[in-house]
Protein backbone atom coordinates (compact mmCIF):
# COMPACT_ATOMS: atom_id res chain seq x y z
CA UNK A 1 0.00 0.00 0.00
CA UNK A 2 1.45 3.43 -1.22
CA UNK A 3 1.55 6.43 0.74
CA UNK A 4 1.17 10.05 0.24
CA UNK A 5 2.98 11.83 2.99
CA UNK A 6 2.95 15.95 2.39
CA UNK A 7 6.55 17.79 1.43
CA UNK A 8 6.66 19.05 4.79
CA UNK A 9 7.26 15.65 6.16
CA UNK A 10 9.88 15.13 3.41
CA UNK A 11 11.60 18.44 4.92
CA UNK A 12 11.40 17.65 8.37
CA UNK A 13 13.27 14.06 7.11
CA UNK A 14 16.02 16.18 5.39
CA UNK A 15 16.33 18.04 8.40
CA UNK A 16 16.60 15.19 10.55
CA UNK A 17 19.41 13.65 8.02
CA UNK A 18 21.12 16.98 7.80
CA UNK A 19 21.18 16.81 11.75
CA UNK A 20 22.47 13.02 11.83
CA UNK A 21 25.35 14.33 9.19
CA UNK A 22 26.80 17.21 11.63
CA UNK A 23 26.57 15.46 14.25
CA UNK A 24 29.98 13.39 14.12
CA UNK A 25 31.55 17.02 13.24
CA UNK A 26 30.22 18.49 16.35
CA UNK A 27 30.66 15.78 18.54
CA UNK A 28 34.72 16.26 17.23
CA UNK A 29 34.72 20.17 17.41
CA UNK A 30 33.31 20.32 20.76
CA UNK A 31 36.46 17.81 22.09
CA UNK A 32 37.81 19.74 24.77
CA UNK A 33 41.35 21.16 24.48
CA UNK A 34 41.95 19.30 27.75
CA UNK A 35 41.55 15.46 26.47
CA UNK A 36 43.98 16.76 23.62
CA UNK A 37 46.60 17.95 25.74
CA UNK A 38 46.58 14.87 28.15
CA UNK A 39 46.63 12.32 25.39
CA UNK A 40 50.21 14.05 24.36
CA UNK A 41 51.44 14.56 27.38
CA UNK A 42 50.47 10.90 27.72
CA UNK A 43 52.04 9.91 24.65
CA UNK A 44 54.94 11.95 25.67
CA UNK A 45 55.40 10.75 29.26
CA UNK A 46 55.12 6.79 27.21
CA UNK A 47 58.43 8.54 24.63
CA UNK A 48 60.35 9.60 28.32
CA UNK A 49 59.94 5.94 29.44
CA UNK A 50 61.38 4.57 26.51
CA UNK A 51 64.31 7.20 26.74
CA UNK A 52 64.41 6.89 30.61
CA UNK A 53 64.85 10.82 31.25
CA UNK A 54 63.06 12.89 34.13
CA UNK A 55 61.38 14.91 31.64
CA UNK A 56 59.06 17.57 32.62
CA UNK A 57 55.54 17.21 31.54
CA UNK A 58 55.28 20.70 28.71
CA UNK A 59 52.18 22.96 30.22
CA UNK A 60 49.45 23.54 28.11
CA UNK A 61 49.55 26.79 26.63
CA UNK A 62 46.27 27.97 24.95
CA UNK A 63 46.44 30.27 22.13
CA UNK A 64 44.58 33.25 23.15
CA UNK A 65 42.16 35.02 21.13
CA UNK A 66 43.85 38.54 20.74
CA UNK A 67 47.18 36.25 19.26
CA UNK A 68 44.83 34.52 17.56
CA UNK A 69 42.93 36.94 15.45
CA UNK A 70 45.32 40.45 15.34
CA UNK A 71 45.40 41.79 12.05
CA UNK A 72 44.60 38.04 10.17
CA UNK A 73 42.15 39.66 7.85
CA UNK A 74 44.37 43.36 7.25
CA UNK A 75 44.75 43.40 3.84
CA UNK A 76 47.68 46.28 4.73
CA UNK A 77 48.25 45.74 8.93
CA UNK A 78 49.41 49.06 10.49
CA UNK A 79 53.50 50.02 10.00
CA UNK A 80 54.98 51.90 13.12
CA UNK A 81 57.60 53.91 11.24
CA UNK A 82 57.83 57.48 12.66
CA UNK A 83 59.17 60.18 10.20
CA UNK A 84 62.43 62.11 11.53
CA UNK A 85 59.95 65.82 12.10
CA UNK A 86 58.03 63.09 15.01
CA UNK A 87 61.23 61.82 16.38
CA UNK A 88 62.45 63.92 19.20
CA UNK A 89 66.60 63.12 20.17
CA UNK A 90 67.83 64.70 23.49
CA UNK A 91 70.85 65.43 23.71
CA UNK A 92 73.52 65.10 26.99
CA UNK A 93 73.99 69.18 28.78
CA UNK A 94 77.31 69.66 27.53
CA UNK A 95 78.75 70.62 31.19
CA UNK A 96 77.45 67.28 32.36
CA UNK A 97 79.96 65.26 34.85
CA UNK A 98 80.63 62.11 32.43
CA UNK A 99 81.65 59.77 34.99
CA UNK A 100 78.61 60.56 37.23
CA UNK A 101 76.12 60.13 34.45
CA UNK A 102 77.83 56.71 33.32
CA UNK A 103 77.73 55.62 37.28
CA UNK A 104 73.83 56.62 37.08
CA UNK A 105 72.96 54.47 34.24
CA UNK A 106 75.12 51.50 35.20
CA UNK A 107 72.97 52.28 38.79
CA UNK A 108 69.47 52.20 37.27
CA UNK A 109 70.58 49.14 35.17
CA UNK A 110 69.90 47.35 38.27
CA UNK A 111 72.67 44.71 37.45
CA UNK A 112 75.76 45.88 39.49
CA UNK A 113 76.11 45.28 43.57
CA UNK A 114 77.10 48.19 45.68
CA UNK A 115 80.53 46.27 46.24
CA UNK A 116 81.21 46.54 42.51
CA UNK A 117 80.26 49.91 42.28
CA UNK A 118 82.70 51.13 45.05
CA UNK A 119 86.23 52.11 43.94
CA UNK A 120 87.27 53.63 47.11
CA UNK A 121 89.24 51.48 49.62
CA UNK A 122 87.32 49.39 51.94
CA UNK A 123 88.22 49.49 55.26
CA UNK A 124 91.11 46.22 56.15
CA UNK A 125 91.31 46.22 52.78
CA UNK A 126 95.06 45.27 51.90
CA UNK A 127 96.34 45.74 47.82
CA UNK A 128 96.41 41.67 47.81
CA UNK A 129 92.75 41.18 48.98
CA UNK A 130 91.18 39.58 46.11
CA UNK A 131 87.52 41.83 46.67
CA UNK A 132 86.84 44.68 48.74
CA UNK A 133 84.77 43.82 51.52
CA UNK A 134 81.02 45.76 51.42
CA UNK A 135 77.83 44.18 52.43
CA UNK A 136 75.36 42.76 49.89
CA UNK A 137 72.89 41.14 52.48
CA UNK A 138 70.17 42.93 50.81
CA UNK A 139 70.94 41.82 47.34
CA UNK A 140 68.89 38.78 46.06
CA UNK A 141 71.49 36.10 44.93
CA UNK A 142 70.70 33.97 41.77
CA UNK A 143 73.16 31.04 41.77
CA UNK A 144 73.76 28.34 38.91
CA UNK A 145 71.34 25.80 39.95
CA UNK A 146 68.27 28.49 40.44
CA UNK A 147 69.54 30.04 36.78
CA UNK A 148 69.43 26.26 35.08
CA UNK A 149 65.89 25.91 36.49
CA UNK A 150 64.93 29.23 35.35
CA UNK A 151 65.96 28.42 32.14
CA UNK A 152 64.15 25.50 31.79
CA UNK A 153 61.07 26.27 32.03
CA UNK A 154 60.80 30.08 30.63
CA UNK A 155 63.61 30.07 28.56
CA UNK A 156 62.79 31.10 24.77
CA UNK A 157 65.41 28.80 23.57
CA UNK A 158 63.61 25.66 25.70
CA UNK A 159 60.55 26.66 24.86
CA UNK A 160 60.58 25.90 21.15
CA UNK A 161 62.44 23.08 21.52
CA UNK A 162 59.52 21.84 23.80
CA UNK A 163 57.01 22.95 21.12
CA UNK A 164 59.05 21.05 18.15
CA UNK A 165 58.33 18.01 20.52
CA UNK A 166 54.96 19.16 21.12
CA UNK A 167 54.37 19.17 17.46
CA UNK A 168 56.03 15.92 16.68
CA UNK A 169 53.41 14.01 19.22
CA UNK A 170 50.56 15.65 17.28
CA UNK A 171 51.71 14.40 14.26
CA UNK A 172 52.00 11.26 15.47
CA UNK A 173 48.43 11.45 17.30
CA UNK A 174 46.99 12.47 13.81
CA UNK A 175 48.27 9.45 12.09
CA UNK A 176 47.09 7.17 15.20
CA UNK A 177 43.62 8.14 14.14
CA UNK A 178 44.18 7.65 10.69
CA UNK A 179 44.40 4.38 11.41
CA UNK A 180 41.61 3.71 13.57
CA UNK A 181 38.11 3.19 12.94
CA UNK A 182 36.84 6.27 11.17
CA UNK A 183 33.39 7.50 11.41
CA UNK A 184 31.67 9.43 8.56
CA UNK A 185 28.25 10.86 7.63
CA UNK A 186 27.29 12.54 3.85
CA UNK A 187 23.44 13.77 3.41
CA UNK A 188 22.68 14.98 -0.11
CA UNK A 189 19.11 16.89 -1.02
CA UNK A 190 18.80 17.29 -5.04
CA UNK A 191 15.95 18.53 -6.64
CA UNK A 192 15.66 17.18 -10.20
CA UNK A 193 12.78 17.84 -13.03
CA UNK A 194 12.32 16.31 -16.77
CA UNK A 195 10.62 18.06 -19.26
CA UNK A 196 7.36 15.48 -20.68
CA UNK A 197 5.33 17.79 -23.59
CA UNK A 198 5.86 20.94 -21.65
CA UNK A 199 5.19 19.67 -18.64
CA UNK A 200 7.21 19.37 -15.37
CA UNK A 201 7.63 16.34 -12.76
CA UNK A 202 9.77 18.22 -10.35
CA UNK A 203 11.28 15.43 -7.49
CA UNK A 204 12.99 16.17 -4.34
CA UNK A 205 15.45 13.49 -2.92
CA UNK A 206 16.95 13.21 0.04
CA UNK A 207 20.09 10.81 0.36
CA UNK A 208 22.02 9.68 3.68
CA UNK A 209 25.25 7.72 3.93
CA UNK A 210 26.86 6.40 7.34
CA UNK A 211 29.64 4.94 6.95
CA UNK A 212 32.64 3.39 8.78
CA UNK A 213 36.26 2.77 7.48
CA UNK A 214 39.35 0.86 8.38
CA UNK A 215 42.47 0.60 7.10
CA UNK A 216 44.12 -2.71 7.01
CA UNK A 217 47.58 -3.47 8.51
CA UNK A 218 48.83 -4.63 4.99
CA UNK A 219 47.35 -2.47 2.62
CA UNK A 220 44.07 -2.00 1.63
CA UNK A 221 40.57 -0.60 3.42
CA UNK A 222 37.32 -1.99 4.88
CA UNK A 223 34.20 0.03 4.47
CA UNK A 224 30.75 -0.88 5.81
CA UNK A 225 27.83 1.70 4.74
CA UNK A 226 24.43 2.15 5.57
CA UNK A 227 22.47 4.02 2.77
CA UNK A 228 19.01 5.85 2.98
CA UNK A 229 17.40 7.24 -0.31
CA UNK A 230 13.88 9.05 0.03
CA UNK A 231 12.82 10.66 -2.92
CA UNK A 232 8.95 12.50 -3.52
CA UNK A 233 7.05 13.84 -6.90
CA UNK A 234 6.24 17.42 -5.92
CA UNK A 235 3.61 17.75 -8.54
CA UNK A 236 0.04 16.06 -7.39
CA UNK A 237 -0.20 12.58 -9.45
CA UNK A 238 -2.98 10.37 -8.91
CA UNK A 239 -0.60 7.39 -7.98
CA UNK A 240 2.49 7.29 -4.98
CA UNK A 241 4.74 10.05 -5.51
CA UNK A 242 7.14 8.60 -2.24
CA UNK A 243 9.65 6.07 -2.38
CA UNK A 244 12.04 5.25 0.58
CA UNK A 245 14.77 2.27 0.50
CA UNK A 246 17.89 1.52 2.61
CA UNK A 247 20.70 -0.60 1.65
CA UNK A 248 23.67 -1.90 4.02
CA UNK A 249 26.69 -2.37 2.09
CA UNK A 250 30.03 -4.14 3.28
CA UNK A 251 33.44 -3.58 0.99
CA UNK A 252 36.87 -4.15 0.88
CA UNK A 253 39.81 -3.65 -1.26
CA UNK A 254 43.09 -5.47 -0.73
CA UNK A 255 46.45 -4.82 -2.48
CA UNK A 256 48.10 -8.00 -3.75
CA UNK A 257 51.16 -6.61 -5.25
CA UNK A 258 52.10 -2.74 -5.66
CA UNK A 259 51.18 -0.83 -1.98
CA UNK A 260 51.03 -4.17 -0.25
CA UNK A 261 52.75 -5.12 2.99
CA UNK A 262 54.43 -2.82 5.44
CA UNK A 263 54.44 0.11 2.97
CA UNK A 264 51.07 0.50 3.66
CA UNK A 265 52.10 1.60 7.16
CA UNK A 266 54.93 3.82 5.99
CA UNK A 267 53.53 6.99 7.52
CA UNK A 268 52.60 6.00 10.85
CA UNK A 269 55.84 4.15 11.09
CA UNK A 270 57.82 7.15 10.00
CA UNK A 271 55.82 9.29 12.39
CA UNK A 272 56.26 7.25 15.19
CA UNK A 273 60.22 7.03 14.38
CA UNK A 274 60.27 11.02 14.06
CA UNK A 275 58.64 11.21 17.79
CA UNK A 276 61.57 8.61 18.97
CA UNK A 277 63.97 11.02 17.39
CA UNK A 278 62.01 14.04 18.58
CA UNK A 279 62.33 13.21 21.40
CA UNK A 280 66.09 12.62 21.59
CA UNK A 281 66.71 15.36 20.12
CA UNK A 282 65.05 17.49 22.77
CA UNK A 283 66.86 15.51 25.68
CA UNK A 284 70.53 16.43 23.53
CA UNK A 285 69.12 20.24 23.49
CA UNK A 286 68.25 19.86 27.02
CA UNK A 287 72.21 18.82 27.62
CA UNK A 288 73.30 21.20 25.54
CA UNK A 289 71.46 24.19 26.76
CA UNK A 290 72.59 23.33 30.22
CA UNK A 291 75.80 23.87 28.99
CA UNK A 292 75.95 26.87 27.24
CA UNK A 293 73.54 28.51 29.93
CA UNK A 294 76.28 26.89 32.51
CA UNK A 295 79.11 29.04 29.99
CA UNK A 296 76.83 32.26 30.74
CA UNK A 297 77.36 32.08 34.21
CA UNK A 298 80.62 31.39 34.17
CA UNK A 299 81.59 34.13 32.05
CA UNK A 300 79.68 36.76 34.34
CA UNK A 301 81.61 35.07 37.34
CA UNK A 302 84.77 35.83 34.92
CA UNK A 303 83.75 39.30 34.36
CA UNK A 304 82.88 40.10 37.60
CA UNK A 305 86.15 38.62 39.24
CA UNK A 306 88.23 41.06 36.39
CA UNK A 307 86.39 44.13 38.17
CA UNK A 308 87.07 42.92 41.13
CA UNK A 309 90.74 42.31 40.49
CA UNK A 310 90.52 46.05 38.59
CA UNK A 311 89.21 47.77 42.24
CA UNK A 312 91.93 46.14 43.83
CA UNK A 313 94.73 47.19 41.32
CA UNK A 314 92.89 50.51 41.37
CA UNK A 315 92.90 50.79 45.00
CA UNK A 316 96.35 49.68 45.08
CA UNK A 317 97.53 52.37 42.54
CA UNK A 318 95.81 54.80 44.48
CA UNK A 319 97.39 54.55 47.84
CA UNK A 320 100.86 54.34 46.00
CA UNK A 321 100.00 57.59 43.42
CA UNK A 322 99.61 59.42 47.09
CA UNK A 323 102.82 57.87 47.94
CA UNK A 324 104.77 59.00 45.18
CA UNK A 325 102.98 62.58 45.49
CA UNK A 326 104.57 62.84 48.87
CA UNK A 327 107.81 62.05 47.95
CA UNK A 328 107.97 64.21 45.04
CA UNK A 329 107.17 67.08 47.81
CA UNK A 330 109.52 65.53 49.88
CA UNK A 331 112.23 66.36 47.42
CA UNK A 332 113.23 62.85 46.80
CA UNK A 333 111.55 62.60 43.35
CA UNK A 334 111.63 64.58 40.23
CA UNK A 335 108.02 66.01 39.66
CA UNK A 336 107.44 63.98 35.94
CA UNK A 337 107.10 60.59 38.26
CA UNK A 338 104.25 61.90 39.41
CA UNK A 339 103.08 61.28 35.69
CA UNK A 340 103.61 57.40 35.73
CA UNK A 341 100.85 56.76 38.51
CA UNK A 342 98.63 59.52 37.46
CA UNK A 343 98.93 58.19 33.84
CA UNK A 344 98.26 53.88 35.04
CA UNK A 345 95.33 55.73 37.29
CA UNK A 346 93.42 56.84 34.81
CA UNK A 347 93.91 53.85 32.19
CA UNK A 348 92.76 51.53 35.26
CA UNK A 349 89.61 53.73 35.83
CA UNK A 350 88.74 53.67 32.06
CA UNK A 351 88.97 49.85 32.50
CA UNK A 352 86.97 49.73 35.48
CA UNK A 353 84.24 51.51 33.78
CA UNK A 354 84.54 49.00 30.52
CA UNK A 355 84.45 46.13 32.75
CA UNK A 356 81.27 47.52 34.83
CA UNK A 357 79.50 48.29 31.53
CA UNK A 358 80.47 44.94 29.89
CA UNK A 359 78.89 43.13 32.36
CA UNK A 360 75.61 44.71 32.90
CA UNK A 361 75.49 44.17 29.18
CA UNK A 362 76.39 40.15 29.71
CA UNK A 363 73.73 40.17 32.90
CA UNK A 364 70.65 41.55 31.08
CA UNK A 365 71.51 39.14 27.87
CA UNK A 366 71.32 36.36 30.41
CA UNK A 367 68.29 37.67 31.73
CA UNK A 368 66.81 37.59 28.91
CA UNK A 369 67.68 34.18 27.63
CA UNK A 370 66.93 31.97 30.73
CA UNK A 371 63.77 34.34 30.63
CA UNK A 372 64.00 36.54 33.64
CA UNK A 373 62.61 40.35 33.47
CA UNK A 374 65.33 42.33 32.24
CA UNK A 375 65.16 44.79 35.55
CA UNK A 376 65.12 42.32 37.89
CA UNK A 377 68.40 43.07 40.31
CA UNK A 378 70.20 39.57 41.62
CA UNK A 379 74.06 39.02 42.55
CA UNK A 380 75.52 35.83 41.39
CA UNK A 381 76.77 32.90 44.02
CA UNK A 382 80.14 31.31 43.73
CA UNK A 383 78.80 28.20 45.21
CA UNK A 384 78.74 26.00 42.17
CA UNK A 385 78.52 22.47 41.83
CA UNK A 386 81.09 19.88 42.25
CA UNK A 387 82.84 19.32 38.87
CA UNK A 388 85.78 16.88 40.08
CA UNK A 389 87.93 16.40 36.96
CA UNK A 390 87.30 13.03 35.07
CA UNK A 391 90.29 10.56 34.70
CA UNK A 392 90.06 9.49 30.82
CA UNK A 393 91.68 7.77 28.16
CA UNK A 394 91.33 9.01 24.25
CA UNK A 395 89.75 5.31 22.96
CA UNK A 396 87.27 4.79 25.56
CA UNK A 397 85.73 8.29 25.46
CA UNK A 398 85.13 7.92 21.73
CA UNK A 399 83.70 4.54 22.34
CA UNK A 400 81.63 5.87 25.01
CA UNK A 401 79.96 8.83 22.59
CA UNK A 402 79.55 6.62 20.07
CA UNK A 403 77.29 4.39 21.57
CA UNK A 404 75.76 7.35 23.92
CA UNK A 405 75.47 10.22 21.62
CA UNK A 406 71.66 10.85 20.91
CA UNK A 407 72.33 12.89 17.45
CA UNK A 408 74.42 9.74 16.78
CA UNK A 409 71.88 7.51 17.13
CA UNK A 410 69.42 9.60 15.42
CA UNK A 411 71.89 9.53 12.21
CA UNK A 412 72.16 5.70 12.35
CA UNK A 413 68.25 5.30 12.78
CA UNK A 414 67.39 7.83 9.51
CA UNK A 415 70.00 5.90 7.72
CA UNK A 416 67.73 3.00 8.11
CA UNK A 417 64.81 5.26 7.01
CA UNK A 418 66.87 5.79 4.18
CA UNK A 419 67.13 2.17 3.80
CA UNK A 420 63.53 1.37 3.36
CA UNK A 421 62.79 4.21 1.41
CA UNK A 422 64.61 2.34 -1.40
CA UNK A 423 62.71 -0.45 -0.93
CA UNK A 424 59.55 1.52 -0.96
CA UNK A 425 60.30 2.89 -4.33
CA UNK A 426 61.05 -0.10 -5.80
CA UNK A 427 57.52 -0.98 -4.86
CA UNK A 428 56.42 1.56 -6.61
CA UNK A 429 57.55 -0.23 -10.10
CA UNK A 430 55.60 -3.26 -9.37
CA UNK A 431 52.21 -4.21 -11.43
CA UNK A 432 48.92 -3.13 -10.05
CA UNK A 433 47.06 -6.44 -8.73
CA UNK A 434 44.01 -5.00 -6.17
CA UNK A 435 41.39 -7.61 -5.29
CA UNK A 436 37.91 -5.85 -3.72
CA UNK A 437 34.66 -7.80 -2.79
CA UNK A 438 31.38 -6.30 -2.03
CA UNK A 439 27.66 -7.17 -0.10
CA UNK A 440 25.00 -5.70 -0.16
CA UNK A 441 21.50 -6.26 2.17
CA UNK A 442 18.90 -4.20 0.65
CA UNK A 443 15.26 -3.22 1.58
CA UNK A 444 12.29 -5.22 -0.12
CA UNK A 445 12.72 -3.14 -3.16
CA UNK A 446 8.40 -3.73 -3.94
CA UNK A 447 8.15 -2.11 -0.98
CA UNK A 448 7.57 2.05 -1.71
CA UNK A 449 8.52 2.76 2.35
CA UNK A 450 11.08 0.33 2.78
CA UNK A 451 12.46 2.08 6.34
CA UNK A 452 15.04 -0.63 8.18
CA UNK A 453 13.43 -3.97 7.30
CA UNK A 454 16.41 -5.38 5.17
CA UNK A 455 15.24 -8.76 3.68
CA UNK A 456 17.97 -11.06 3.42
CA UNK A 457 16.63 -12.29 0.17
CA UNK A 458 17.79 -9.61 -1.77
CA UNK A 459 21.42 -9.85 -1.02
CA UNK A 460 23.64 -9.09 -3.84
CA UNK A 461 27.48 -9.63 -3.75
CA UNK A 462 30.53 -8.68 -5.86
CA UNK A 463 33.95 -9.81 -6.08
CA UNK A 464 36.32 -8.82 -8.49
CA UNK A 465 40.37 -8.00 -9.29
CA UNK A 466 42.30 -5.89 -10.73
CA UNK A 467 45.53 -6.32 -12.58
CA UNK A 468 47.54 -2.77 -14.16
CA UNK A 469 50.80 -3.60 -16.02
CA UNK A 470 53.40 -1.31 -15.37
CA UNK A 471 53.76 -0.17 -18.76
CA UNK A 472 54.89 3.63 -18.11
CA UNK A 473 56.84 3.78 -14.64
CA UNK A 474 59.36 6.13 -15.83
CA UNK A 475 58.56 8.30 -12.76
CA UNK A 476 58.52 5.60 -10.35
CA UNK A 477 62.18 4.64 -11.47
CA UNK A 478 63.20 7.63 -11.68
CA UNK A 479 61.90 8.15 -7.73
CA UNK A 480 63.93 4.95 -6.67
CA UNK A 481 67.22 6.29 -8.67
CA UNK A 482 67.05 9.61 -6.21
CA UNK A 483 66.24 7.66 -2.94
CA UNK A 484 69.21 5.25 -4.07
CA UNK A 485 71.24 8.62 -4.52
CA UNK A 486 69.86 10.02 -0.74
CA UNK A 487 71.19 6.84 0.48
CA UNK A 488 74.04 7.59 -0.60
CA UNK A 489 74.47 11.26 0.90
CA UNK A 490 72.61 9.50 4.49
CA UNK A 491 75.52 6.96 4.22
CA UNK A 492 78.47 9.62 4.10
CA UNK A 493 76.40 12.09 6.85
CA UNK A 494 76.81 9.18 9.16
CA UNK A 495 80.15 8.43 8.85
CA UNK A 496 81.26 12.27 8.46
CA UNK A 497 79.37 12.72 11.86
CA UNK A 498 80.82 9.91 13.13
CA UNK A 499 84.28 11.18 12.53
CA UNK A 500 83.17 14.58 13.72
CA UNK A 501 82.08 12.84 17.19
CA UNK A 502 85.56 10.92 17.39
CA UNK A 503 87.46 14.27 16.98
CA UNK A 504 85.53 16.26 19.27
CA UNK A 505 85.98 13.97 21.71
CA UNK A 506 89.35 13.49 21.64
CA UNK A 507 89.50 17.15 22.30
CA UNK A 508 87.46 17.25 25.02
CA UNK A 509 89.65 14.85 26.70
CA UNK A 510 92.53 16.84 26.03
CA UNK A 511 90.86 20.19 27.52
CA UNK A 512 90.40 19.18 31.24
CA UNK A 513 94.32 18.56 31.40
CA UNK A 514 95.52 21.50 29.46
CA UNK A 515 92.92 23.62 31.52
CA UNK A 516 94.21 22.65 34.66
CA UNK A 517 97.70 22.60 33.61
CA UNK A 518 96.93 26.82 32.47
CA UNK A 519 95.42 27.13 35.66
CA UNK A 520 98.29 25.75 37.79
CA UNK A 521 100.26 28.38 35.88
CA UNK A 522 98.01 31.01 36.39
CA UNK A 523 97.54 30.58 39.93
CA UNK A 524 101.60 30.45 40.43
CA UNK A 525 102.03 33.47 38.42
CA UNK A 526 99.64 35.08 40.53
CA UNK A 527 101.74 34.64 43.82
CA UNK A 528 104.94 35.35 42.05
CA UNK A 529 103.36 38.84 41.07
CA UNK A 530 102.06 39.15 44.73
CA UNK A 531 105.85 38.62 46.16
CA UNK A 532 107.45 41.01 43.89
CA UNK A 533 105.08 43.33 44.34
CA UNK A 534 104.98 42.98 48.38
CA UNK A 535 109.18 43.55 47.83
CA UNK A 536 109.29 46.55 46.36
CA UNK A 537 106.89 47.81 48.32
CA UNK A 538 108.91 47.65 51.22
CA UNK A 539 111.83 49.02 49.51
CA UNK A 540 109.70 51.80 48.03
CA UNK A 541 112.35 54.77 48.40
CA UNK A 542 114.81 52.73 46.18
CA UNK A 543 113.10 51.07 44.03
CA UNK A 544 111.43 53.41 40.38
CA UNK A 545 107.65 53.90 39.95
CA UNK A 546 107.64 52.78 36.45
CA UNK A 547 109.06 49.12 37.90
CA UNK A 548 105.82 49.32 40.63
CA UNK A 549 103.43 50.03 37.89
CA UNK A 550 104.71 47.38 35.77
CA UNK A 551 104.54 44.91 38.35
CA UNK A 552 101.02 46.11 38.75
CA UNK A 553 100.00 45.48 35.81
CA UNK A 554 101.69 41.97 35.66
CA UNK A 555 99.81 41.00 38.89
CA UNK A 556 96.46 42.38 37.31
CA UNK A 557 97.29 40.42 33.72
CA UNK A 558 98.03 36.94 36.05
CA UNK A 559 94.92 37.28 38.10
CA UNK A 560 92.87 37.96 34.90
CA UNK A 561 94.62 34.91 33.28
CA UNK A 562 93.69 32.94 36.55
CA UNK A 563 90.24 33.68 36.39
CA UNK A 564 89.94 32.94 32.47
CA UNK A 565 91.69 29.04 33.02
CA UNK A 566 89.50 29.05 36.09
CA UNK A 567 86.10 29.29 33.21
CA UNK A 568 88.33 27.36 30.94
CA UNK A 569 88.63 24.48 33.51
CA UNK A 570 84.98 24.32 34.07
CA UNK A 571 83.85 24.50 30.62
CA UNK A 572 86.31 21.75 29.84
CA UNK A 573 84.60 19.38 32.15
CA UNK A 574 81.17 20.22 31.18
CA UNK A 575 82.35 19.80 27.89
CA UNK A 576 83.90 16.09 28.44
CA UNK A 577 80.57 15.69 29.57
CA UNK A 578 78.23 16.47 27.14
CA UNK A 579 80.82 15.08 24.19
CA UNK A 580 80.41 11.77 25.40
CA UNK A 581 76.85 12.46 26.44
CA UNK A 582 77.39 11.48 30.09
CA UNK A 583 75.54 14.29 31.20
CA UNK A 584 72.41 14.42 32.71
CA UNK A 585 70.06 16.71 33.41
CA UNK A 586 67.17 16.38 36.28
CA UNK A 587 63.55 17.24 35.54
CA UNK A 588 64.51 20.53 37.77
CA UNK A 589 66.76 21.30 34.66
CA UNK A 590 69.75 21.16 36.54
CA UNK A 591 73.23 18.70 36.84
CA UNK A 592 72.03 15.45 37.79
CA UNK A 593 75.07 14.26 39.66
CA UNK A 594 76.67 10.77 38.32
CA UNK A 595 77.64 7.89 40.64
CA UNK A 596 82.00 8.59 41.15
CA UNK A 597 81.10 12.66 40.78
Amino acid sequence: MTTRPRTAVLHRLALAGLACSSMHLLLGGCASEARIDRDIRALIREQNERLREELAEPASQPLGPDRATRNQLDKQPPTNNPTAAELNYLAAPADEDVRARLQRLLTDSRALPERLLSDGPAAGASPDNSAPQTSTASLEVLALEDALHHSQRTGREFLTAQEDYLLAAIRLLQERHLWGPRLFNDTTLALSDNLNDGRTDPALSLINSLRATQRLPSGGELEARWVWNAAEQLREQSTGTYIQSSEIILRGDVPLLRGAGSIAREDLIQAERDLVYQSRTFERFRREYLVDIAQDYFALLETRARIINQIRQLQSLSQFDRATRARVDAGRLEAFQTAITENRLRSAESSLEGLRDAYVLQLERFKVRIGLPVDQQFDLSDDLFALPEPDAELQAAVSTALALRLDVQNSADRLEDSKRAVANAKDGILPDLDLFGEVGVPTDPDDNTGGVAFDNDETAYRVGATLSMPLDRERERLAVRATQIRLERATREHQRLQDNVAVSTRGAVRAVPLARFQLDLAEQQVEINRRRLRAQKLQEDAVDPQQIVDTENDLLDAENARDRAKTRLRTAILGYLLETDQLRVTREGTLQVLPGM
